[in-house]
């Protein structure tokens, strides 16, 4: 059976009427970083967007991977749920998946009484890997303008590590592929590009330039019919109610 533009389409908008597709204006998550990837065999697709950032009631910061497929694979399912509760994630829920995973460790870079870096704080650990805390300067030079110097806020800290370690806060190889079929090979990644406000009800991702592109590269597998028109504008600066609740 091919596989369909509309249908694709179709599966998007179906998530983003039922908040399962990425806001990044999200008020509850101070964005931080985003990439997205495609997948593609004759017969299924896959499309894998990641989103780190920070979220102050999950207390550590976390890089969400939202997996829309013709077929989800190895689908996270929380061990507590029974029967009737899976039936109802599935039948809810029939081409998505969303799981999350921590790249920075929880320790003493974090206030405990507040959603800010500890002072004093000397590193903290990312990755498995000790890293020192970021100087006030070293803020600055990266364009991330403190709300209130000298405390550091959480989600600022995140937006520096994004900048200077994106490979490290954003999903592995093996976790980016973790709902994805393995007979699908990759065919396409976006380390930027154009999203639409799907807080607005009247934007979804098939009045999207940028996913109608992406539907027909799926749907064929020719690369080249990604050629956007509009400038990206999925770095953190462009979703500033981001987080605000």
């Amino acid at each position: 059976m091919p596989i369909e533009v509309d249908h694709i389409l179709s599966i998007l908008d179906r998530c983003c009427d039922q908040f399962t597709f990425p806001m990044l204006d999200n008020g509850y998550v101070y964005l931080a970083a985003t990439r997205l990837s495609l997948y593609r065999s004759v017969a299924d697709w896959a499309m894998v967007i990641e989103v780190f950032g920070y979220n102050p009631r999950s207390w550590l910061p976390d890089t969400c991977i939202a997996t829309f497929a013709s077929t989800v694979c190895n689908r996270d399912i929380p061990e507590v749920y029974g029967r009737k509760e899976i039936e109802n994630l599935l039948a809810n829920n029939p081409n998505n998946d969303c799981r999350f995973v921590r790249p920075i460790d929880e320790g003493d870079w974090q206030d405990d009484q507040d959603y800010l870096v500890a002072a004093g704080a000397k590193e903290f650990v990312l990755r498995g890997q000790p890293q020192q805390i970021p100087s006030l300067a070293e803020y600055t030079a990266r364009g991330i303008a403190l709300e209130d110097p000298p405390r550091v806020q959480a989600f600022e800290f995140c937006r520096f590590v994004a900048d200077v370690a994106r490979e490290s806060v954003l999903a592995t190889t093996r976790e980016r592929r973790l709902s994805v079929s393995p007979d699908m090979a990759q065919i396409l990644q976006l380390e930027e590009w154009h999203h639409p406000n799907v807080v607005d009800s009247a934007d979804r991702p098939s009045g999207s330039e940028t996913f109608q592109q992406l539907a027909q590269v799926l749907a064929t597998g020719d690369v080249a019919l990604y050629q956007p028109s509009r400038p990206p504008n999925t770095h953190w600066r462009n979703w500033p109610e981001g987080g605000m609740l």
